[in-house]
């Protein structure tokens, strides 16, 4: 066994300790989940669905103390309350679309055949969920495949390490049978060696390149199914019609909440020429104005980056970059301790030969570049090897759709951005991943399609 470490980045303390199961012991437990699986399918669907919202409210319930842990596990300001607002309102939604993402698809009822093609649970799926918002991203997957009748294994990162334990905690005591929903903590090889065994039957895993290069790796020549949401880029363009006010404030909120550590913040913006001084003022103007500090102080409105070395990759960018040229406008904070506790940082005169326009931040550090017109800023947009979202900012929605059309992206967001709709696919392409979540798709990619040619009588 392993000992598993969240290290606050509060203070550098040990917050919690987990040991991590032997292969012998995680392939028993996936022996379980696969026993109990069937039965919970054979559940009706509106059973299912009641139990999972349950556990659902229960997380609620608990929230008050949910909150500040995560403060001490990866850093977010108390003063933002949680993820259980978004947490609800994507399994709330997932609940309410289930009798139709997972209805059977009717081809023909005659006096000689039925046809139709079932949506039916691929058996044991393994979630893989990130600390940035923990709450969020595993129940992205683990209501709608319980709800799909699939028993579900979680592993949780080892930053929110207690946030597996908790969906857990809440969904047995609901009814939820153990063996159908198990919190599992394991290391990196055990988890390649389960996956490469064929042990499970749908994988998806939100985390880095790395890890996604890592689970396909461990998956080749099983067909196990993938779904992955990997690094980001995430592009704002501001056009020369846009509410300017709006613009900074929405995407400078996108660049730099929870610290610039979100799967779709904003990390490069590019400014029509017309409106690019007076976007780089504002928005310079509003990150001043934050406040760094301890998490746990309801004034503090930006907290530390959850771990040391994520703070040091976002250094060595910022630091590279004004090198190579580019300009800080932010001058470093009081509380910048050199580690977790960060300055967050605006940069003109960038380039996308600087890292910090080409490779994945994840931190409160944003470049801003001024474009002449659409095409330039198209270009831009897609020069990257990433492409989860694009936010654009304009009053046509027009326009738009058709620059929205031509950029490589799995989302794109007009005059908003940094959210996630449950109502539509969360997908992205290129190194981003593959697959998608949520909407009636993320049912289709938990569920397999199982063809019924049904010929009545026997002539």
């Amino acid at each position: 066994m392993t000992t598993l470490n969240c290290i606050s980045p509060i203070d550098g303390s040990v917050y919690a300790s987990r040991e991590t199961l032997t292969p012998e012991a995680a392939r028993a437990q996936i022996d379980e989940a696969r026993a109990a699986q069937a039965a919970w399918a054979a559940r009706p669907l509106q059973e299912r669905i009641d139990l999972v919202m349950a556990g659902v409210a229960r997380i609620g319930e608990m929230n008050d103390e949910i909150v500040p842990e995560l403060a001490k596990m990866m850093g977010r300001p108390v003063r933002y309350g949680g993820e259980f607002g978004g947490f609800e309102e994507r399994a709330s939604y997932m609940a309410q679309i289930a009798e139709e993402g997972l209805a059977d698809i009717q081809i023909a009822d005659d006096a000689d055949f039925r046809r139709y093609i079932k949506r039916v649970p691929h058996g044991v799926v393994f979630v893989v969920a990130p600390w940035n918002y923990p709450y969020m991203t595993a129940i992205n997957t683990v209501a709608p495949a319980l709800i799909a009748g699939n028993a579900v294994m979680l592993k949780h990162a080892t930053q929110t390490l207690l946030v597996g334990e908790r969906l857990a905690q809440a969904f047995h005591a609901v009814g939820v049978p153990e063996a159908v929903f198990r919190n599992v903590f394991l290391t990196h090889d055990t988890t390649s060696q389960l996956i490469s065994e064929g042990l499970f039957d749908f994988v998806n895993f939100t985390g880095s390149v790395g890890g996604g290069r890592a689970m396909e790796k461990a998956a080749a020549g099983t067909f196990t199914g993938l779904g992955l949401e990997l690094g980001g880029k995430d592009p704002g363009y501001v056009m020369e019609d846009a509410d300017l006010e709006a613009a900074v404030a929405g995407l400078v909120d996108a660049a730099m909440f929870n610290s610039g550590q979100c799967c779709c913040g904003i990390e490069r913006i590019y400014v029509h020429e017309s409106l690019y001084e007076a976007f780089v003022a504002k928005a310079v103007e509003i990150v001043k104005g934050y406040k760094l500090g301890d998490p746990l102080d309801s004034g503090t409105t930006i907290g530390p980056m959850a771990n040391t070395r994520f703070a040091a990759e976002v250094r060595a960018q910022v630091s590279e970059a004004v090198a190579a040229g580019a300009t800080a406008h932010i001058d470093t904070f009081p509380e910048d301790d050199g580690g977790a506790y960060l300055t967050p940082q605006i940069l003109t005169n960038v380039t996308h030969d600087m890292r910090v326009m080409r490779d994945e931040s994840f931190g409160p550090v944003v470049g801003i570049m001024p474009v002449k017109d659409d095409a330039e800023a198209i270009r831009l947009m897609n020069d990257s090897p990433f492409g989860l979202t694009a936010s654009l900012w304009t009053k046509d929605a027009g326009k738009a759709a058709r620059i929205g059309d031509a950029i490589e992206t799995g989302t794109i967001f007009m005059n908003r951005a940094d959210y996630l709709d449950p109502a539509l696919c969360w997908t992205g392409c290129k190194s981003t991943g593959r697959g998608g979540a949520l909407s009636v798709i993320g049912y289709h990619n938990l569920t397999r399609p199982k063809s019924y040619h049904l010929k009545k009588g026997t002539a």
